[in-house]
């Protein structure tokens, strides 16, 4: 077996194992891909409101307002917002881990991001998604729904 075919398979795994999750997994999911996908748009061009920007306007008002307030945590528990760490303001927090993005090159911003849009999806699932579900999931959402449509 070739390792294309090797990887074929195990991609088709995924999709039916994306398939067959409920559907609240599912956004979370998008919601995790989504959230990163606009860190790394303002990485290029902050704006003041960064929640604001980051967070996807058509959410449940009730996961808009858990993921600011959890999102900064996140940022800092990732070490992206150490050299801010006298920070206190969410905006502020998640401004200065931007900042940090912005400096981080290659692999090491995409495995950051990577990270991050796992953690975002578990906060949005509401502690149903595990790690390593959330890895194998969002790469398949990502590369296979998120840059399809994109």
């Amino acid at each position: 077996m070739s390792l294309s075919t090797f990887l074929t398979k195990i991609w088709d795994e995924i999709k039916s194992l994306f398939d067959g999750i409920p559907v609240e997994l599912k956004a979370a999911i998008h919601i995790g891909v989504i959230v990163t996908e606009n860190i790394k748009n303002l990485v290029d061009s902050p704006v003041a409101d960064i929640l604001t920007a980051i967070i996807p306007g058509d959410l449940d008002d009730e996961i808009k307002n858990w993921l600011r307030a959890k999102l900064p945590g996140i940022l800092t528990e990732l070490k992206l917002a150490d050299s801010c760490g006298g920070l206190t303001d969410p905006e502020a927090i998640t401004a200065c881990a931007v900042k940090v993005l912005q400096e981080l090159d290659g692999d090491i911003k995409s495995a950051f991001l990577h990270n991050l849009s796992i953690l975002v999806a578990q906060v949005a699932a509401k502690g149903k998604l595990t790690w390593s579900d959330g890895v194998y999931l969002l790469e398949w959402f990502y590369k296979n729904e998120f840059e399809a449509t994109s």
